[in-house]
This record gives C-alpha cells, structure tokens and sequence, in this order.
C-alpha cells in the first residue's frame, strides 16, 4: 500500500500538471466567479508558456448574459508577465450578478509587447480554458 507522504506528492505533481500553460502559450484560465458589493469578481489565472517577457498586455474581454447577450466589456491588464510567471488578475463588474454571465470571451488584445518588439501576432500566442462554472472562449 502507497504511503500518505507519496499519494499526496503525486496528487501535487498532477494538480500542478493540471495548472502547467500549453508550452509556447500564453494560458488565461477563468479560474472563478465570486458575488461581490454590488457585483461579480472574476478571478483570472495566467501561466504564461512562452520565451516572451510581456511588459504589456491587455486582454479586452467581453462577458455575455445567459440570453448570449453582451453586458459587459473590460480590459484586464495582465502585465507585467515574465517567462514561466503565473499571475492572478482580480476585476469587479460592478451592477452585473454572477449568475448572469452566461460566458466570457476573450475579444482581442488592446495592447501586446514585448522587450523591444512586439510579437507578430499576440493573440496567436493565447489560449484560454475556464475552470468556472460558465465558458471562457476565444
């Protein structure tokens, strides 16, 4: 029988292979929703995979209703994000419940660089998974 210390060791290594970015991505988990005064906090995960060190980059995220309505547009600013970092960004959407965002999209980029240049095409680089209960989609 497997030892307390080795189950819980291999239950760290794959939880953190759950949480590891695609190799060569910028990973932009939905990790939660949480009801706040007077709204919703998102919480966002972001691993980010690449050679790349971000000194910007703003995501323009889009939160539709459960009618697939859009209520919602904000930029998140997920920099600065160096090589291998993982970040957690927290926003409120004030006046809009939890229970309303049906999904939330990842519209595009306000704002990409890194070091001198920016990449050629940043949102190539992104992927984005939900671990809430509604969609996160690109």
């Amino acid at each position: 029988m497997a030892s307390k210390g080795l189950i819980g060791a291999l239950a760290t290594m794959l939880a953190g292979a759950a949480l590891a970015g695609e190799p060569g991505k910028v990973a932009v988990e939905l990790n939660k929703l949480e009801a706040a005064a007077g709204g919703c906090r998102p919480y966002l995960v972001i691993e980010n995979g690449t050679e790349h060190v971000f000194s910007s980059l703003k995501l323009d995220l889009v939160m539709f209703d459960t009618d697939g309505i859009i209520v919602e547009r904000v930029a998140v600013d997920a920099a600065p994000l160096p090589t291998g970092k993982t970040a957690v960004k927290i926003f409120d959407l004030k006046g809009l419940a939890c229970d309303r965002i049906g999904r939330m999209l990842l519209n595009g980029l306000t704002g990409c660089s890194a070091g001198d240049a920016a990449p050629e095409d940043c949102l190539s680089l992104i992927s984005t998974r939900s671990q809430a209960t509604v969609p996160f989609i690109q």
